[in-house]
């Protein structure tokens, strides 16, 4: 084509050819279909062939016959079942035979003139009895230049040749709309008629049309086979003078490359249909990993509260048995109990019963429902984790129905596997959380960061490491006693003895607090962090997911955008807008 082209033309076409390149290219890297890739493809190839003159319609139209007529020779089989069960490729040739060029195309060639500047082409009936006849048709629409699409005047426009003609529509091709067989109707008001009903249906269909003309192919090639008198009849005339003043040289160049165009126009917009669908399926992604995220944030705000809550019941606990010690003291350490402060043995069972007490078994109990209560709510945020992404899940395959599921390689399927790997993941955490284990650890790693502090020995509870620090004082308070024992009785004595023993047993008991309140928080800031670690460590692959299609995406649908402003514009030079 570039040996016939002026200057301006052959930019044109050079503009085109890269525009469509990239265009083709851009797709390459994004999820359209390979048919959608093919067809682009094709559309390019088309730039370097003649002109291709399409006609299409349901059979018994009469297509064939019209092309006949248009030709000036009986081409084509012609009759009132099927004929055209393959697509026919007219081209020009030294002399009249028929081969098979790919699958489901013939290719014919005669010596007919008009085939030196086009190539006609002959597709099965739109509504054909073999249904891979008109999915040949849909199939080569794209590669067309011009479509001339025929209806019957005695059944004009219907169902099949709508659905066939909104095809056309999607594929932004140029349409010369053809009533045939008009000769059939009694007078002009009805051709008239049937004129109107085309031209209203088609406009509301498809929009503007390039022209609606009404012929008599059958009176047509009568008057080419020598009875010019059926010529004006016939309406052949304006239909001829259209297509070859629409197909000069000019036309059909214009044509050919608003061809491509019109492909990779409907193209792009399909696929940036699909990345503003899947953009809007990333957001809630995006969203769904802020809930989790925020999820975590507010568990352990929540967890921080109530732990420093739970950790005030034990210093409660503390406190409490600071004051029977102290009510203890003032109690014993005076002169009318001299004789009982010499009975060592009995203080110190006093002791345990009155101020000890329960103490041990109290604060024990605490640091078990302290533990028992992280491990139901670590399995609790497993379980908010698991809900939540079984509901993105569920959302996305109520998006999908009707689709027959997202296609290998695509996002759709690769988020979905995702999820489903991360819903496993977490379903299987809940199912396999052994509370008494995790229970036991933490409890362990509780006892450890007493032993850690020598109040008790390897393997022993919290309730013990109390009363062993209870004994500890004990011993230091009948120190206090046996010093008040061998002392030589005053009044001035006895109130720095009681006020001794009973800072010796604050500070006892300041530290033991001090030991369980900073072992305790260590220890839960540890499970809070191994808890949040191995949810993010399960949600972190479908978080890194999400932001390189975000990323990706959002770099296609740029290039795209830009792509089709270059194509629209070459459109609008071309006249085609």
């Amino acid at each position: 084509m570039e040996n016939i082209l002026n200057e301006e033309q052959a930019e044109l076409l050079k503009r085109t050819r890269d525009v469509l390149g990239q265009l083709r290219d851009a797709l390459a890297d994004t999820a359209a279909s390979a048919q959608d890739r093919s067809a682009l493809v094709e559309s390019i190839r088309q730039l370097d062939e003649l002109f291709l003159l399409v006609f299409a319609g349901e059979f018994n139209s009469g297509k064939s016959s019209l092309i006949n007529a248009l030709i000036g020779h009986p081409l084509l089989a012609e009759g009132v079942t099927p004929t055209t069960s393959q697509i026919y490729l007219l081209k020009y040739g030294e002399k009249k035979q028929q081969r098979p060029v790919e699958k489901g195309v013939w290719e014919q060639t005669a010596p007919i003139e008009i085939l030196k500047q086009l190539v006609i082409v002959d597709t099965p009936g739109t509504n054909a009895i073999l249904r891979e006849h008109e999915t040949l048709t849909a199939e080569f629409i794209p590669r067309s230049d011009l479509v001339l699409f025929i209806t019957s005047a005695d059944r004009p426009f219907t169902e099949s040749e709508r659905n066939f003609l909104a095809q056309i529509r999607d594929w932004g091709k140029k349409i010369i709309l053809i009533v045939n067989k008009i000769d059939i109707l009694p007078g002009e008001a009805e051709k008239e008629q049937v004129i109107a009903f085309v031209r209203e249906a088609a406009h509301k269909l498809i929009g503007d049309v390039q022209a609606v003309f009404a012929v008599s192919a059958r009176l047509a090639k009568e008057a080419k086979a020598g009875y010019p008198r059926v010529w004006q009849a016939s309406g052949f005339e304006p239909l001829e003078q259209y297509i070859y003043e629409t197909l000069d040289d000019d036309g059909r160049f214009r044509l050919k490359l608003l061809n491509p165009l019109g492909v990779g126009h409907k193209l792009v917009r399909k696929q940036l249909a699909q990345i503003e669908a899947d953009l809007h399926s990333l957001q809630e992604d995006r969203q769904l990993l802020q809930d989790i995220e925020g999820q975590m944030t507010y568990y352990n705000e929540d967890m921080q509260r109530n732990f420093k809550a739970r950790l005030s019941e034990i210093s409660n606990i503390l406190f409490e048995m600071e004051k029977r010690g102290d009510e203890f003291f003032d109690d014993m350490i005076r002169l009318a109990r001299i004789p009982d402060l010499v009975r060592a043995r009995n203080v110190e069972r006093a002791f345990a019963e009155k101020v000890v007490a329960d103490t041990p078994q109290q604060i024990e109990r605490r640091v078990s429902e302290l533990i028992d209560w992280m491990v139901e709510q670590d399995l609790r945020q497993w379980k908010a984790v698991a809900d939540h992404l079984a509901k993105r899940k569920e959302d996305h395959r109520h998006r999908i129905v009707g689709e027959g599921g997202p296609r290998e390689g695509t996002l759709a399927y690769d988020r979905q596997r995702l999820i489903d790997s991360i819903g496993t993941a977490t379903r299987r955490a809940v199912e396999s959380y052994d509370r008494e284990q995790e229970a036991e650890q933490i409890a362990e790693s509780a006892r450890m960061a007493v032993v850690n502090t020598g109040l008790a020995g390897v393997g022993v509870g919290v309730g013990v490491a109390i009363a062993v620090a209870a004994h500890v004082v004990w011993a230091d308070v009948t120190g206090i006693l046996a010093g008040l024992a061998a002392a030589t009785l005053g009044l001035l004595i006895l109130p720095n003895r009681r006020r001794k023993a009973k800072m010796e047993l604050a500070e006892k008991l300041a530290a033991l607090h001090n030991t369980l309140a900073v072992g305790l928080a260590e220890q839960f800031d540890r499970e809070m962090r191994r808890s949040a670690q191995r949810i993010e460590d399960t949600v972190a692959p479908f978080g890194r997911f999400v932001r390189a299609e975000y990323d990706k995406i959002t770099q296609q649908q740029a290039a795209l955008i830009e792509l089709e402003a270059h194509v629209v514009g070459l459109q609008a030079q071309l006249g085609g807008r």
